[in-house]
C-alpha cells in the first residue's frame, strides 16, 4: 500500500513563508508525478502545483511567483511558499501518481493545515 505523509503546515503571518514536504512510502516502482492541492472551507479542492518525474512543473496562477515545487528525490516533494496571503489559508494535500504492484496508483495524503493571519 502506497502512503503519503505530509509535514510543514502551521500558522504564519501574511508575508511569511512555510515549507511543506511530502514523502511517499510503500512498494513503489515509479512515480510519474507529485503535486500539491488545497481546499479551503466551503470551496472545492484546487491545484496548487505539480512536478513530473522529469521535473516539469505546473503552477496555479495564484501560486506563480510565490510558490516553488521541488523534489528531493524520487519519493519526496516539497512546496516552498513565500509571500503568503490570508487567501492561501487552506488544508493542503499531497498527491502522487505512479506504479506499484498490481498497476497504477493515485494516492492522496491526509492533508496539512496552513493558516495565514492578516
Amino acid at each position: 500500500q502506497v502512503q503519503l505523509v505530509e509535514s510543514g503546515g502551521g500558522l504564519v503571518q501574511a508575508g511569511g513563508s512555510l515549507r511543506l514536504s511530502c514523502r511517499a512510502s510503500g512498494i513503489i516502482f515509479s512515480i510519474n508525478a507529485m503535486g500539491w492541492y488545497r481546499q479551503a472551507p466551503g470551496k472545492q479542492r484546487e491545484l496548487v502545483a505539480t512536478i513530473t518525474g522529469g521535473d516539469s512543473t505546473n503552477y496555479a496562477d495564484s501560486a506563480k511567483g510565490r510558490f516553488t515545487i521541488s523534489r528531493d528525490n524520487a519519493d519526496t516533494v516539497n512546496l516552498q511558499m513565500n509571500s503568503l496571503k490570508p487567501e492561501d489559508t487552506a488544508n493542503y494535500y499531497c498527491n502522487a501518481i505512479g506504479r506499484t504492484t498490481g498497476g497504477l496508483f493515485n494516492r492522496w495524503g491526509q492533508g496539512t493545515q496552513v493558516t495565514v493571519s492578516s
